[in-house]
């Protein structure tokens, strides 16, 4: 749902990292966090549970130019990976624009993505929200593992499990390294603009 702030002439997009437990979610923001330190006007807070976290800050992405003249600020956020934390996914779901499914390409990980995705769906749904519909895009991640002989699902199953009826836009990435990244924050931000776009007309 767009937040728009008539008095700061500013349009709010949140964009949700979601995926399972130690996929990446947290490491992406951190990695975006220390690359754009410059544009970011806020602290990012972490709200720590147990045996898990959920970021968040605020993101001014420079050159995207504007909507109706009203300037982007874009909100970042993670949810808690763990199950037992779903109340908090909810949470962090309501009032969501865009989202980015991180998934791990580790192999013993593989039924942990697919439960993970199918929890996105019914999550999404209890605000109204077909995943058919939200602009989203899958990150494969820790794909660089395999140089320490760590078995990693080939991509082609990764786009079977995950991505076979969404047909929506997926990278290999290392939120670790910084590969693919920044493309990936790139893409779905591009996507919600062009679907904020198409609601406010």
């Amino acid at each position: 749902m767009v937040f728009v702030n008539l008095k700061t002439k500013e349009i709010q997009l949140k964009i949700v990292y979601y995926g399972p437990g130690r996929g990446g979610k947290t490491t992406n923001l951190e990695y975006l966090n220390q690359k754009f330190r410059d544009r970011i006007k806020t602290e990012m807070v972490s709200l720590k549970t147990q045996n898990d976290r959920t970021l968040f800050f605020d993101f001014l992405p420079i050159g995207l130019g504007s909507i109706k003249g009203y300037d982007i600020r874009i909100q970042l956020y993670t949810v808690p990976g763990q199950v037992k934390y779903n109340a908090t996914r909810k949470l962090v779901l309501k009032g969501v624009d865009g989202v980015v499914f991180v998934a791990d390409a580790q192999q013993e990980k593989r039924a942990k993505n697919v439960e993970s995705l199918n929890n996105l769906y019914e999550n999404l749904k209890t605000h109204n929200i077909d995943i058919f519909d939200i602009p989203l895009v899958l990150q494969y991640n820790k794909v660089d593992l395999k140089e320490s002989d760590i078995p990693i699902l080939a991509v082609e199953t990764l786009q079977n499990d995950l991505n076979s009826r969404l047909k929506v836009p997926a990278f290999e990435a290392s939120a670790l390294t910084g590969r693919n990244v920044v493309p990936t924050l790139k893409k779905i931000i591009s996507m919600t603009m062009a679907s904020v776009q198409d609601k406010i007309k």
